[in-house]
């Protein structure tokens, strides 16, 4: 994978919440992007922003437990947290990998998703830095630095 964009310092949820804004006119059905990083590390909250910054008004709960949450924002957003998962098999029986070619999916632990892995996706990677967090950008496909050039 290669970067796409200088990582982003994160200080604060606020930057958290403006980086999802500044997204949300670059994403769209099809688009998958997959959130790495440890626990704590604000994958589940930038997932949260964005899905609001969609347009999307109704309670956005973490999929820890439902494993995936969908969502309408004029089209379908998938938001998926694999931490859970023993096997990649076990994404393809949540009907994952064939959202990826309609829908908006967001994916935490996307490690778990083994061959699976979408080749076109972004990656963000999100790592603790001092009191906040920073996110990096990575993807095979090279239209997403021009996308994301001004982010």
């Amino acid at each position: 994978m290669l970067p796409v964009h200088p990582p982003i310092a994160l200080p604060d949820a606020d930057a958290t919440d403006a980086l999802a804004q500044r997204m949300a006119g670059r994403v769209g059905p099809g688009d998958v992007l997959l959130l790495e990083g440890q626990i704590g590390a604000g994958k589940t909250h930038f997932a949260r922003a964005l899905i609001r910054a969609l347009g999307v008004t109704e309670d956005i709960p973490s999929p820890t437990f439902t494993l995936v949450q969908t969502y309408d924002a004029g089209f379908e957003i998938w938001h998926a947290d694999l931490y859970r998962l023993s096997h990649p098999d076990e994404a393809q029986e949540l009907g994952l990998t064939e959202a990826f070619e309609t829908a908006l999916c967001l994916v935490e632990w996307p490690e778990k998703l083994g061959a699976d892995r979408p080749k076109a996706a972004l990656t963000l990677r999100f790592s603790l830095s001092g009191d906040g967090r920073t996110v990096a950008l990575f993807s095979d496909q090279p239209g997403w630095a021009a996308r994301l050039a001004d982010v």
